[in-house]
């Protein structure tokens, strides 16, 4: 039927060439890069966000882009997202000489972190921190893709210092961050974390059950985050006789790293009240019947603590960055929501305060209304919908 003066044609699938339109499919999809990884700290919150991100938008397509032989290149493909390798690594600060071949990789790096963006096609980017993503945002960055990084610690880390400048949004989870970040990019919303740790259904008494324990018993939870801790560890090691005069049970983490040489130790001396694991793959089952952790000070086993409430002892480890552990432990210290042991002092100190702390209702109930204070709701969601912001403007 004519229509001033045009025929109004029925539009077919197939009329226009089959490169118009994949293009046109891959203009309308929501396409988002999230780079960065080397510890369960950082790919947590990195996957944790891919998953916010399609709860929202379903059709949405998320590439990861991580370093080869580190962490992520297993733990990204398990929670079911593709992801690019790059070769990647950081200076070797005490043999100068080898920096030679870690520049070689990061001009490697940069190419072929150009070519995954060339044919992705990226709408937005976001970096979690790691070596992968400096070249990866770096690159999007030049060519006007809007980019968001998400910083976990209270002490930035280099690489999203570096890549401040650059980023549009930056999503922090402490206060105080405008030390290192410009404060008109920073948006409060707290680490993302692990769901299964916020969704467990079990009572205290169901938990303990579930891990051997006497479901009335107190109980303190020792972990190391996913590789183990050698001085918490050893804390446990040289003092089993407290352990089993304690009165207290406890589920002990040891990380697969050191758990075969522990157990070769342990031969003989097993207890009861002393449940021994490589590896605890439900968390949330763990935290929820422990009355007391002790644990590593990492950001995001801190922000699960305070979402949940937990009553922790922190040790920070004296083996990373800027010792921003410590840092992480102290912002929470401060406000009285944590207890605090040095490295250096936890082979003598840390159990015996660990069994005070979780005989003492008073002090064990202080802890849990302080950093409960400090938690940070859907800090997954809010970085997701920030990123899909800056995808579709």
């Amino acid at each position: 039927m004519p229509l001033n003066g045009f025929f109004c044609l029925p539009l077919r699938e197939n009329c226009c060439p089959s490169g118009r339109k994949q293009e046109w499919i891959m203009n309308n999809e929501l396409r988002i890069i999230i780079s960065g990884g080397g510890t369960g700290g950082h790919i947590f919150p990195a996957v944790s966000i891919a998953n916010a991100i399609k709860a929202k938008r379903p059709d949405a397509k998320i590439l990861f882009v991580g370093a080869l032989g580190r962490m992520e290149m297993q733990r990204v493909p398990a929670a079911g997202y593709e992801i690019k390798g790059l070769p990647i690594c950081g200076f070797d600060r005490k043999h100068l000489l080898k920096n030679i071949a870690v520049l070689f990789k990061i001009w490697k790096s940069q190419h072929m972190a150009k070519s995954i963006i060339k044919n992705f096609k990226p709408m937005a980017a976001v970096g979690v921190g790691g070596y992968a993503s400096g070249p990866t945002l770096n690159v999007c960055a030049s060519k006007g893709i809007p980019c968001l990084i998400q910083e976990q610690n209270s002490y930035a880390g280099v690489t999203n210092k570096l890549l401040a400048k650059k980023a549009e949004k930056i999503c922090v989870a402490y206060e105080g961050m405008e030390r290192f970040f410009p404060a008109d990019k920073i948006i409060m919303t707290g680490n993302p974390v692990r769901q299964n740790v916020l969704e467990t259904t079990l009572t205290k008494e169901e938990a303990r059950k579930q891990f051997g324990l006497d479901p009335d018993k107190k109980t303190i939870l020792l972990v190391g985050g996913s590789l183990g801790a050698r001085t918490i560890n050893e804390s446990v090691l040289q003092h089993l006789d407290l352990v089993k005069e304690s009165g207290v049970q406890f589920i002990w983490q040891t990380g697969k790293y050191y758990n075969a040489a522990i157990m070769e130790q342990l031969k003989g001396k097993e207890l009861p009240m002393l449940k021994v694991t490589d590896f605890i793959s439900d968390m949330g089952a763990a935290y929820k019947a422990a009355d007391l952790v002790i644990s590593r000070a990492g950001a995001s086993s801190i922000s699960e603590f305070c979402l949940i409430g937990k009553p922790v002892i922190l040790v920070p480890s004296p083996n990373v960055a800027e010792d921003h552990q410590t840092k992480n432990a102290m912002a929470l210290v401060n406000k009285d929501a944590a207890i605090y042991v040095k490295d250096a002092d936890a082979p003598n100190e840390l159990l015996q305060k660990a069994i005070n702390t979780v005989k003492n209702e008073v002090k064990l109930n202080s802890l849990c209304e302080n950093i409960k204070k400090l938690g940070l709701k859907n800090s997954a969601d809010v970085i997701a919908d920030e990123v899909i912001k800056l995808a579709t403007r």
